[in-house]
């Protein structure tokens, strides 16, 4: 019973984009660069020093894609995991939002569930526990998960982990970022990758956690015990996280009740 519930909230968890919206190419320099498939999302130019455009490898032989978005004044970076229902090309806008309203370099990464990309334009009354600041000048960097945008492979919980664990490698040896000068921010499914790197480094800046989850079946069936097939156990990885943490949810979300958050 376990492992069918298991499946179903697996399921439930990822609808990547089919097309996805855009794709990546190479210069005649020999740069990446990710061209959008519609009107609707803008990238830089080719050859924009404020955009790398990466493939990182994961421990599970996928390569993922990334954004690393440059703020020249960034002294923190953003590793931005989101939502199961959109790709980097759709939430390109909201980036480029987040890098100026931030002030920071971004990289980041993609699930959403359903509701995500209506509550970004359309924000409900918020229940807020704070104690970090965002107040920083930032760099970001966000991602697609496996199987999402141009990244190989099949989205999977076990394939999120290895995908937040390859970028955030990419961070250290490609841009020198240490945890200290890390936050991690979790959208509703980004929750869980989120959760679980922030559980293994224990001198990151801060956690963001944006509609976060208790964990996959408690989605779906508002259950209060655990089962051994769970997925994105959050609310044990939790107890792991040894730096300061927000939490952000609204009281109107209809898909992951706020309650969610508030026992996060």
């Amino acid at each position: 019973m376990g492992c069918m519930f298991s499946h179903l909230a697996a399921k439930f968890a990822f609808f990547p984009p089919s097309p996805p919206t855009y794709h990546v190419t190479t210069t005649p320099d020999g740069k990446l660069t990710a061209v959008s498939s519609s009107t609707s999302s803008t990238f830089p130019a080719a050859g924009d020093a404020s955009l790398d455009v990466r493939v990182v490898k994961t421990r599970r032989g996928n390569k993922v894609t990334a954004f690393y978005l440059r703020n020249p004044n960034a002294r923190l970076t953003l590793l931005y995991s989101h939502g199961n229902a959109a790709d980097l090309g759709q939430l390109f806008d909201l980036f480029l939002q987040l890098k100026v309203n931030l002030r920071v370099n971004l990289m980041g990464s993609l699930s959403l569930f359903r509701s995500d990309v209506h509550t970004l334009h359309n924000p409900s009354s918020f229940h807020v526990e704070q104690n970090i600041s965002l107040a920083y000048w930032i760099f970001l960097e966000m991602y697609d998960y496996s199987g999402y945008g141009a990244s190989t492979g099949k989205p999977s919980e076990y394939n999120t982990y290895a995908d937040i664990e390859a970028v955030y490698e990419c961070l250290q040896t490609e841009y020198g970022v240490g945890q200290e000068d890390l936050i991690l921010y979790g959208q509703s499914v980004g929750s869980g990758p989120t959760l679980h790197l922030a559980s293994k480094l224990p001198r990151l800046r801060g956690v963001v956690l944006h509609s976060g989850i208790l964990s996959g079946l408690r989605v779906l069936c508002h259950v209060k015990f655990k089962f051994c097939c769970d997925i994105y156990s959050n609310i044990n990885k939790i107890k792991k996280v040894k730096c300061p943490v927000l939490v952000i949810h609204g009281t109107e979300d209809d898909v992951v009740n706020w309650l969610h958050g508030n026992r996060l």
